[in-house]
This record gives structure tokens, C-alpha cells and sequence, in this order.
């Protein structure tokens, strides 16, 4: 399947599930690799056509129901922004349920699977919130990141040993934190004046 929200920043898609969740996180703009995909109706609706249609066959799900509707978008951004707070930990606690509709399913191999249903925008909010119990079940969740770099934010799946990766390209976001440091403490030990005055 083809990620092109998370493969416009030349990361791997995460293993299984997460990777949906980080495609929708992916959809924001960040300069230089894009722009918002879900920012306008015709390029937006065309991404969650193509991703929950998409997701659907790979899963071997019946397709979401309909075209996009209106508000869909909307309730798609927001819950990107939700799952963005989610990962730094600014998540308000959940007074009121979602409103998705999951149906229990078997998989081919007589699994259990939990069946999204609604218009592309609840059929993809609700994919989207059972993969992130799926992965916070078995242990994944804590390795689907925002990179620490505040200009990027893009979502990257650590896959060092040790799950310390903060950076979704090291190259590019590590070295600009790593200078902005290094002009940091210069600036600092230029202020404080040579060493022993």
C-alpha cells in the first residue's frame, strides 16, 4: 500500500496498524515536503477516498460508505490534532465518547477484527482509534513519534533498539537542533566573558 503522506518525508511507514495513524498524521504541512493535504476539499476528499478505500481492500473491509461528506474534513483534521496531542502527552482526558461506529468481524484466519462503518470521514476516525488501541495494547504505541524538531512534527516509528530516536531524520531535523544548541551555548559563553574574569 502506498503512504504518500508519510513517504513525501522519505520515512518508512510504520509495521501494520500504525501506519494509518501515521499517514493521517503526516497529512500537515511541513515545509519544504508539502503542504496540508487536507487543507482543501477536492485534494482532501481525494485522500481519504483513496486512503480509506485503500485500507479497506488491504484489510479486505467492505469500503467506507459513500462519498465524503460535509464536515468530514473537518472531523478528520481534528482528529489528527487529537492524535498529535495524544503522542506529546496534551491529551484532555475523554468526558464524552467518540461517535464511531467498529463492527466485530472475522479476519481470514478466524480472528477477531474490529470492522469501521460511516461516511469516509467516521470510517476512517474510526480505523484510525482502533489501530491506536491495537498498538497500545501490544506495545507499538510508544514507538510512533513526532519528530522533536518544532518546525517538522512529522510522525516516524522508532525503530532504534532502545526507543530513544527524537528526530524523524537526523540528518536534516538533528543536525538543525544540534547547531541551534551549539550557537546557543557560544551566545551564552560569549555573554558570560572569558573564563577566569
Amino acid at each position: 500500500m502506498s503512504w504518500t503522506s508519510t513517504e513525501r518525508y522519505r520515512i518508512r511507514p510504520a509495521p501494520g496498524g500504525l501506519a494509518l495513524v501515521q499517514e493521517l498524521l503526516n497529512t500537515r504541512a511541513v515545509p519544504p515536503y508539502g503542504e496540508d493535504v487536507l487543507a482543501d476539499g477536492d485534494g482532501g476528499g481525494r485522500w481519504l477516498r483513496d486512503v480509506t478505500s485503500a485500507w479497506a481492500e488491504e484489510q479486505g473491509w467492505p469500503d467506507p460508505t459513500g462519498e465524503p461528506r460535509t464536515g468530514d474534513l473537518e472531523r478528520v483534521r481534528a482528529l489528527r490534532e487529537r492524535l498529535a496531542s495524544l503522542m506529546t502527552g496534551e491529551a484532555e482526558q475523554v468526558g464524552a465518547p467518540t461517535d464511531v461506529s467498529l463492527r466485530p468481524g472475522l479476519d481470514e484466519e478466524g480472528r477477531v477484527a474490529l470492522i469501521p462503518v460511516g461516511s469516509p470521514g467516521e470510517w476512517l476516525e474510526a480505523a484510525v482509534w482502533a489501530q491506536v488501541l491495537l498498538a497500545q495494547t501490544d506495545g507499538t504505541w510508544q514507538r510512533l513519534k513526532l519528530c522533536r524538531e518544532p518546525a517538522c512534527r512529522s510522525a516516524f516509528y522508532d525503530r532504534s533498539r532502545n526507543n530513544s530516536g527524537v528526530w524523524h531524520d537526523v540528518r536534516r531535523c538533528g543536525n538543525a537542533a544540534n547547531l541551534r544548541a551549539s550557537r546557543a551555548r557560544r551566545r551564552q559563553q560569549a555573554a558570560e566573558g572569558p573564563a577566569g574574569e
